[in-house]
């Protein structure tokens, strides 16, 4: 399915002169449209106060005919104002055409029949995400799994909690089910993640987002004990101020790890909330008549926060603003649930009071949520700047690069496996997500191949080659790349709890080096490339194994290629040449056409029109 005919809008740059608009702020707005479009005028639709109104566009003499962003000397580009009249400006462009119906376009695509508003373009006034967000590389570090300092030494059962299972770091499986699994103690602390910043900064990382380092009977910490202080077993407070003051040092930003949902039994609150029951903890659970609470998925060790509880605000507000010192920002841990307990839904004004709380400590924090499945009606509300996006990314990429006779019990939560899809499914699911939130929250969300909470991405696909095509849409893609540690070695898991295998730096026999060097090399190109952070998102082609897209701004464009198995020459009608950017050779086009090469599996990067523009670098 060829898609470069068809006219195209998105939020970056190239299309809104200004992400971030004030209330009443006025912003051009453009909309390329090819010739074969047959397009004769141009509206956009603006929902201003709840009533939709009509603005007419204007030809932009300075583009139309250009070789604005590298290709499309043809085209015609129409401009309008539009003013941010409410926090979130919802508008739609209505395209008149010399024969045939009119047309819609929303971020959905081009229709030709009328559709809801929940697929309109959005501008938001709310205050934008920190800057430094669009150049982020994270990169996720299980603390108990990462590295154990050399200063520690060797292990000592004698000096674990009663609760704790004490294994060998290169020995001893992962129990991945079963009542062992979140006992078993490998040492790893934070000193040992100081110990192997390089390893971090080497593979282009900027930005590490630590799981959770608060005191916990389990390994994964999330049944926290306590907010107030740093794990001994990891090495404690002191040990959390040396890993930022090292992790700062290198210029890198450092993201904590919070669960606002729920608590551990064994919290300070809960234990004083169930002592007593005239206790002001007792307002921070849900407890019934006979002392029962409401717990996370009816697990007793997880009691559920009540956010009805002007306490809870405080409290956990408290929390989050102390780590600020240390931490420049937080991820939320199950956000989705958060305030949500029957009649009561409270989510998006509880995530913009945190953010509130977050800003006013460090202005320049960054809060993103945890969601494994549609997020988007909490996202453009003034919360979260972002999403872990599950469902917007990693599922479809999972359902198109997956291995064949792939034996995994569920879907990410879904019953039966994963399915096996073609690109024309993978790239419906990507816009239909897409669609439904402003360009600002999609690209300051975490694109993720695999975290610590879902199998390995290396498991899914079953081959490096495989991993690699995953690996080069996720850096290429609208988003902030997520690399889970240890997918840069392509280690495997069969779940969450079997993903977290401690790393192997005594262990070459675990690690692909190859594809270590493949990770630096695309994390690389995406720091380097300005379309690749600030670029718009125009899908090109669309076939069973073959995806291209193009990353563009006005001063470059990049061509993008994403082939799942070989299939047949790609034959774009694109009259410019193309350069050889990633596992890519040079091409020319002949006749108009420019054909891709077909073999895979295989991720090819192109310059469109000669050398990259200007643009900012990474920082």
């Amino acid at each position: 399915m060829q898609l470069l005919h068809l006219p195209h809008h998105d939020g970056s740059p190239l299309y809104v002169s200004e992400s971030a608009p004030a209330l009443g702020q006025t912003v051009t707005v453009r909309v390329r449209v090819p010739v074969a479009a047959d397009v004769t005028a141009v509206h956009v639709r603006v929902v201003a106060n709840g009533e939709p109104v009509f603005h007419p566009a204007a030809v932009d003499p300075e583009r139309t005919g250009s070789t604005v962003s590298g290709y499309g000397a043809g085209d015609t580009w129409w401009q309008v104002e539009v003013t941010a009249e409410n926090p979130v400006t919802s508008y739609r462009f209505y395209l008149e055409r010399a024969t045939g119906a009119p047309l819609w376009l929303t971020a959905a695509g081009v229709v030709d029949h009328d559709v809801p508003d929940r697929t309109d373009f959005r501008l938001v006034s709310y205050a934008p995400p920190p800057d430094w967000m669009a150049d982020a590389v994270v990169y996720e570090v299980f603390p108990e799994r990462f590295a154990r300092s050399t200063a520690a030494g060797p292990l000592d059962p004698a000096t674990l909690p009663d609760w704790a299972i004490p294994c060998d770091w290169d020995t001893d499986p992962v129990i991945y089910q079963g009542p062992p699994t979140p006992l078993q103690f490998f040492g790893g602390d934070l000193d040992g993640i100081v110990e192997h910043l390089d390893h971090i900064q080497a593979l282009g990382a900027n930005t590490i987002y630590l799981r959770p380092v608060f005191p916990a009977r389990s390994n994964h910490r999330y049944n926290a004990t306590s907010f107030d202080l740093v794990d001994p077993l990891l090495g404690g407070d002191e040990a959390l101020r040396r890993l930022a003051d090292a992790v700062h040092a290198r210029g890198m930003r450092l993201i904590g790890d919070i669960t606002t949902n729920h608590c551990g039994d064994d919290h300070e609150w809960f234990q004083a909330a169930q002592a007593d029951p005239d206790a002001p903890e007792r307002a921070m659970f849900y407890f019934d008549a006979d002392g029962g609470y409401e717990a996370w998925y009816g697990v007793p060790s997880l009691p559920k926060l009540n956010w009805t509880s002007p306490l809870v605000h405080d409290r956990v507000g408290a929390v989050m603003r102390r780590w600020l010192d240390v931490y420049d920002g937080w991820r939320v841990d199950v956000a989705n649930m958060t305030g949500r307990f029957g009649a009561q839904e409270d989510t998006r004004e509880i995530a913009a009071g945190l953010r509130r709380e977050v800003v006013a400590r460090t202005p320049e924090a960054m809060l993103i949520a945890e969601h494994t499945h549609d997020s988007t009606g909490d996202l453009d509300a003034d919360g979260w700047q972002g999403t872990m996006n599950h469902a917007g990314f990693t599922r479809p990429v999972w359902t198109w690069l997956r291995a064949d006779g792939l034996d995994l019990p569920d879907f990410i939560g879904v019953p039966g496996g994963v399915p096996r899809r073609d690109g024309d499914s993978v790239v419906t699911t990507m816009r239909a997500f897409a669609a439904q939130v402003s360009w600002r929250s999609l690209v300051h969300s975490w694109q993720l191949l695999d975290s610590y909470d879902v199998p390995r991405f290396r498991t899914v696909v079953g081959s490096r080659e495989r991993h690699l095509v995953g690996l080069g849409l996720q850096m290429t893609l609208p988003g902030t790349p997520m690399v889970c540690g240890g997918a840069e070695w392509g280690l495997t898991g069969r779940n969450g709890e079997h993903a977290r295998t401690p790393m192997p730096w005594q262990r070459p026999e675990d690690r692909d080096d190859v594809l270590f060097k493949s990770y630096q090399d695309l994390i690389r190109l995406r720091t380097t490339e300005p379309a690749l952070r600030d670029g718009g998102l125009r899908w090109l082609h669309v076939g069973a194994d073959a995806i291209v897209f193009v990353r563009e701004t006005a001063a470059q464009s990049l061509l993008v290629a994403a082939v799942r198995s070989t299939t047949g020459p790609i034959e774009l009608p694109l009259d410019a040449p193309l350069a050889g950017l990633h596992d890519a050779a040079d091409l020319s086009a002949v006749d108009g056409t420019v054909t891709l090469p077909g073999d895979g599996p295989a991720l090819r990067v192109w310059r469109i029109g000669g050398p990259a523009g200007t643009g900012r670098a990474a920082g």
